[in-house]
C-alpha cells in the first residue's frame, strides 16, 4: 500500500515524468511501440485492400463462390439425410414422449 503511493506520487510529478522520457530505455520503449502499431495498421489496410480486390473482383466472382458453397452444402446435407440409417427428420419424439 506504501509502494502503491509513493509510486503513484512519483508518476504524478512533471520534473520526473520530463526525465523519464528523456532517459534511453523508455524512448527506445515508445520507438518499438510505434513500430508496432504503424506495422498493425500497414498490415490491416493491405488486408482491406485485398478484400475489397476480392469483393470487386470479375463480375461478382465472390458473390458466385457463396452460391456454389451454398448449392454445394445443401446438396451434402440432402445425401447425408438420406443416406441415414433410421428413420426419417421430424418422425423421431422427443425424450419422455409415449410411442
Amino acid at each position: 500500500m506504501v509502494l502503491r503511493r509513493l509510486l503513484a506520487a512519483l508518476l504524478h510529478s512533471p520534473q520526473l515524468v520530463e526525465r523519464l522520457s528523456e532517459s534511453k530505455p523508455i524512448r527506445r520503449a515508445a520507438q518499438l511501440t510505434a513500430f508496432a502499431l504503424m506495422q498493425a495498421q500497414l498490415r490491416g489496410q493491405d488486408a482491406a485492400r485485398r478484400l475489397r480486390a476480392l469483393a470487386a473482383g470479375p463480375a461478382g466472382s465472390l458473390g458466385r463462390r457463396a452460391a456454389r458453397f451454398r448449392d454445394t452444402f445443401t446438396q451434402e446435407l440432402r445425401r447425408g439425410l438420406r443416406e441415414r440409417p433410421g428413420s426419417p427428420p421430424g418422425s423421431q419424439r422427443g425424450p419422455g414422449a409415449n410411442p
